[in-house]
């Protein structure tokens, strides 16, 4: 159900930031709308004086938590309701709370069935303005929902993971914590030190206070080490903050400036590989499609996982394929199902264990006519790593390839397909293929990482809207630097 357990040396921290922001005696009415099993709220005992803590209140729709955290609070302040808080009815002015401490349930937008969530997108709508998008997390269902139980200018704390920063389901949210109320602080953590030891997930807490921003406000950002002593940190004009732009961007220089110079989605047409549908089933080795007697006309070559590329540039033999010790083929039959079984009866018999596996009955697969048939994804003479591992600094979590090959590639790689003005580049000048590839190089790990995206322990991702947002002024240069041909940029 999403329930990642806070670490209580975090929530006394997060606390006590919260206590900081409060007056000498000021009385706190708390709520806390996933209260597990209440490391909030016993961290809230142990910063406040109990004659500051004027009620407190939690929401626990699972009642393998909520059982024993009634039991166990029950001689306190705390009054715990066994039911979902996103059903729950909104309080009357003067039962609002004055401090919001939560840690949402993190439950992927593919497990919320869409009954519930057109539910969730209505109250959302009602409840703030916004609309969700789709693909959000369940945790920004929780945020959104959340608006009116707070008091005025009563303050919110939420722990939520960082990846809303950078995506489009998190514009509603953004825009949210732009326009409704005053963001304050966002303090995201080192991404090598997960908060959450059962959770791949890079996190982030987010301060706001619940009235609009005033004019000539600033934001602060921060990263790394505690809420009261980061790393690093900056304050950025509200103004300054766009709901469509990346905010992991900060702690920067603050100014909020962007590249205006070329970057690689204005050289490139850059897309995804192939997504199979299974690729055990549908990628095969020489040897697996000699044994089971398949045509080689069904398959096409494509690039091993990138673990298994030792070298940076692909050569080719005099069919096309791959010259790697480990060659793969992509099952990629062009022929109707009673073609193939009037022509290749082994073919036929491999289709047909598949359906029998439920490969033909994955997601993937049952929206493609036929099952078996893939994405047209031609070979593509640059091609970059989807995800990778670094230490933020030296060493670039994501690898650029020269393809000689006619093989395409999965979806552990982003395709670069160069547009109109520099395929006619390369046509003029061939030699210019090898060095545009060591430039790809050669973009800085900074330059890469900004623009990417990253998860606990370090795990970086790009999609090929991040990746054509990379600054690639060399690259142009060298592309365009004889003036005969000219580039138009954005």
């Amino acid at each position: 159900m999403g329930q990642f357990a806070t670490p209580i040396e975090l929530a006394m921290d997060i606390q006590r930031y919260a206590k900081s922001h409060f007056g000498e005696s000021e009385e706190v009415r708390f709520i806390d709308p996933a209260i597990g099993t209440g490391s909030f709220f016993s961290a809230l005992l142990q910063t406040f004086p109990p004659s500051r803590i004027n009620s407190a209140t939690g929401f626990e729709v699972d009642p393998h938590y909520g059982v024993p955290t009634a039991k166990l609070w029950s001689s306190s302040k705390l009054i715990v309701h066994l039911k979902d808080f996103t059903r729950a009815i909104t309080p009357k002015k003067r039962e609002k709370f004055n401090l919001l401490i939560c840690n949402p349930p993190y439950v992927r937008h593919h497990h919320i069935p869409k009954d519930e969530k057109q539910r969730l997108n209505f109250r959302a709508w009602n409840t703030c303005g916004e609309k969700i998008n789709g693909l959000a997390g369940l945790y920004c269902y929780f945020l959104a929902l959340s608006h009116p139980w707070m008091s005025e200018g009563g303050l919110a704390g939420w722990l939520i993971p960082s990846e809303f920063m950078d995506v489009n389901y998190g514009v509603a949210i953004k825009r949210y914590l732009l326009k409704k109320v005053t963001l304050m602080h966002i303090h995201r953590f080192d991404p090598t030190d997960l908060q959450f030891g059962d959770a791949l997930v890079s996190s982030v807490v987010v301060w706001f206070l619940n009235h609009p921003p005033g004019t000539g406000h600033r934001v602060r950002f921060s990263l790394g080490g505690t809420l009261e002593c980061p790393k690093e940190e900056c304050t950025v004009p509200i103004e300054a903050l766009q709901p469509d732009a990346k905010w992991t961007h900060f702690p920067g220089d603050g100014s909020g400036q962007v590249n205006t110079g070329p970057v690689l989605g204005d050289l490139f047409k850059i897309r995804r590989g192939v997504a199979t549908g299974g690729n055990k089933y549908f990628i095969l080795s020489e040897d697996e499609i000699e044994s089971r007697g398949l045509t080689m006309k069904a398959f096409r070559p494509i690039l091993p996982n990138p673990r298994h590329m030792q070298n940076g540039e692909i050569r080719s033999d005099r069919l096309g394929n791959p010259i790697l010790d480990r060659r793969l083929f992509l099952l990629d039959p062009q022929w109707t199902e009673n073609e193939i079984e009037a022509r290749y009866p082994q073919l036929w018999s491999y289709l047909e264990e598949g359906k029998e596996l439920g490969i033909a009955n994955r997601y993937i697969c049952r929206h493609r006519t036929p099952w078996y048939r893939q994405e047209k994804r031609p070979p593509a003479p640059f091609v970059c790593t989807y995800l990778g591992r670094s230490d933020g600094k030296t060493r670039n979590p994501f690898r650029f390839f020269l393809n000689n090959t006619n093989a395409t590639a999965a979806n552990a790689y982003l395709m670069l397909y160069p547009n109109e003005s520099t395929t006619l580049c390369l046509q003029m000048r061939p030699e210019l293929k090898r060095r545009v590839w060591m430039l790809l190089n050669q973009i800085s790990p900074d330059a890469m990482l900004k623009e990417g995206r990253v998860y606990g322990g370090g795990l970086f991702k790009m999609e090929p809207r991040e990746l054509g947002s990379v600054p690639a002024r060399p690259i142009a240069d060298l592309l365009f630097q004889s003036g005969t041909l000219t580039m138009n940029v954005g």
